[in-house]
């Protein structure tokens, strides 16, 4: 693959100030300089793209993600609304979608007829241009429990998306089947609440399934994730050695100062609660939903503060939040939290690695994935930049660029000739 060389571009690395008049370049699927360009010599077949005017920033991670949601707050039961094949065609379109966003990475949150793993293996064999998926699991839950929504009398406990089991030794052997269908990472639901039938107080799995789950998992190398919306839910979590939390209801000081400590990831997805409520009328966020999105920013500064890795993430698929729309993200956290975009950007990137279980994604360094969004404004300046995705000129995930508007973007800014 022949070389691509990123020249004059004023460049995000994901953690600092923008730098101007940088250079980046890439070689197959690995970024392997990045400076300012003195003494940079070019070879033969390289790709020199002059970025004066643009802005370079690592590819974003989507930290929550279910690539075969579409309309779901409409289907009373996730993954029977449409034919197996079906659901992985949509899925294969929402990862193209999501790509085009400027989202490289999306660590899943499971989904139905372990379609993830297939989802992640065609992004790899080039079969299908959208996201890297991390792939998760279906989710366990125990019976009666907020997602075992099958009723008793069809005969069967599991939905496509739901695996339900109790007893430690039903959770070990879920998880180890699970990993064997190609799932990365393992997602549990540790209580009710955040959007689904029972309260965030409701927790029907025990710590010993749980730590169980969790330890079985771990020691095949895959890591877990957690729906979990109270504060009893997400010490139950901590102690049993969850990766993620996910939403963290009822998150306070003593469960940041315990999350900080182990070293876990936190993915609030308070923007479908917040953008639906707008969208609904509430625009104080005054409402049950919106409290919960208050209180939940209230705490972000101090996660923040204590270096929990904070991503990005939410139930994209929704009616109210396509696919592809997930550049709306950062600009809500901004507004709800009142950090600055870089720290917002931080999320999106290097948090996001570290979501994935990744340590070569989120950066523009040597040595990291040539994971690269390349945009014609500074989203450090505006995060409202990302949300609209006209900003995107390219994507580069691995290496590759796709939807690569850049020569149409250098004819543009090219000096016209007098006319006359």
């Amino acid at each position: 693959m022949a070389r691509v060389v990123f020249r004059n571009a004023n460049l995000l690395d994901g953690e600092h100030a923008p730098v101007p008049s940088s250079t980046v370049v890439v070689e197959d699927d690995r970024i392997v300089e990045v400076g300012d360009g003195f003494g940079f010599e070019e070879r033969p077949g390289d790709r020199v793209v002059d970025c004066t005017g643009l802005t370079l920033m690592p590819g974003m991670t989507i930290g929550h993600f279910h690539p075969t949601y579409s309309e779901v707050d409409r289907t009373p039961i996730p993954g029977y609304e449409d034919a197996p094949a079906y659901l992985a065609l949509k899925g294969a379109y929402n990862i193209e979608q999501t790509l085009r966003a400027g989202f490289t990475t999306g660590v899943g949150a499971s989904s139905p007829y372990a379609i993830d793993p297939s989802l992640a293996k065609a992004v790899r064999d080039g079969i299908v241009a959208g996201t890297r998926v991390i792939a998760c699991s279906a989710e366990l839950v125990t019976t009666g429990d907020s997602t075992d929504h099958v009723p008793w009398h069809w005969g069967s406990e599991n939905t496509p998306g739901v695996c339900v089991v109790d007893g430690p030794t039903e959770y070990t052997r879920a998880v180890r089947r699970e990993i064997k269908r190609g799932a990365e990472i393992i997602k549990f639901y540790a209580t009710g609440g955040h959007g689904v039938r029972f309260g965030g107080e409701y927790s029907s799995v025990t710590s010993e399934e749980l730590t169980a789950a969790v330890d079985a998992a771990h020691a095949l190398g895959v890591r877990t994730r957690a729906h979990v919306a109270s504060k009893a839910g997400i010490m139950k979590c901590l102690a049993a050695g969850i990766d993620v939390i996910d939403h963290g209801d009822g998150i306070d000081e003593e469960c940041i100062e315990r999350m900080a400590e182990a070293g876990v990831s936190y993915v609030p997805s308070i923007y479908l609660f917040g953008h639906g409520s707008r969208l609904a009328g509430d625009t104080e966020l005054q409402g049950p939903y919106g409290q919960v999105v208050r209180a939940t920013a209230a705490m972000l500064p101090k996660a923040a503060a204590a270096g929990i890795p904070i991503a990005l993430g939410d139930d994209y698929g929704a009616s109210s939040c396509a696919h592809g729309q997930q550049g709306g993200e950062p600009a809500f956290y901004e507004e709800m939290t009142g950090l600055g975009a870089l720290e917002i950007i931080k999320w999106a990137t290097v948090n996001g690695g570290a979501v994935a279980g990744r340590a070569d994604l989120g950066r523009i360094q040597p040595g990291y994935v040539a994971d690269i969004v390349v945009l014609d404004s500074d989203p450090s300046a505006d995060l409202q930049v990302l949300a609209d995705r006209e900003h995107i000129l390219a994507v580069m995930r691995d290496g590759a660029l796709f939807f690569d508007r850049l020569a149409e973007a250098a004819a543009d800014r090219a000096p016209r000739g007098a006319v006359g």
